[in-house]
């Protein structure tokens, strides 16, 4: 079955947020870094996804803002680009107007790797929604970066945290959780 790599959401628009913390960035650079230069290696289609949101140069998720665009730390030359607005990548459409999963299905692409900002938002839904439409997918716990957040009731959750909750949701149903190290082996 063909692979490809989905890296969603690395984006710099994140840095602009209140919540960004950068403790655990050059790890998520690292593991993201390496499934893209191994996906290369063995010929795997790297497909890069943006979020982007409507507004002026203040919306940091607006095109006008500069902020669209991949984190420096990230060396990615993509098979192709796709641009969305929902938390779903699989809505998310190329420059001609191509859904990702329209461009999947053309590319004979039946098995995904997901990697991406953040973890239990575009990355756990994407995820979610690929499984749905039939595609296998491996969730790539150690390529997804989150941050903390903190309950209606006050309880901070740390991205540790969170992760373990992602992987307990979809573990089995939704996907395999595999770590950088063995998602492509």
């Amino acid at each position: 079955m063909k692979t490809a790599l989905l890296v969603i959401d690395v984006q710099e628009s994140f840095r602009h947020r209140p919540y960004w913390q950068d403790g655990e960035l050059p790890a998520f650079i690292t593991n993201v870094q390496g499934l893209i230069d191994r996906s290369r290696a063995a010929g795997l289609p790297v497909i890069q996804v943006f979020h982007e949101e409507p507004g002026d140069a203040a919306e940091p998720f607006a095109r006008a803002s500069g902020h669209v665009r991949t984190l420096r730390e990230l060396k990615i030359t993509p098979d192709a680009v796709f641009r969305k607005s929902v938390h779903s990548a699989m809505f998310a459409r190329d420059e001609s107007g191509q859904s990702l999963e329209a461009w999947l299905r053309a590319q004979g692409v039946g098995r995904l790797l997901v990697t991406g900002i953040r973890t239990e938002q575009c990355c756990e839904t994407t995820t979610r929604h690929a499984s749905d439409l039939g595609f296998e997918v491996l969730y790539v716990t150690d390529a997804t970066l989150t941050f903390p957040m903190r309950a209606a009731n006050g309880r901070e959750y740390s991205p540790a945290d969170i992760r373990e909750r992602t992987e307990l949701v979809l573990a089995g149903r939704f996907a395999r959780i595999v770590p950088s190290s063995a998602a492509l082996g």
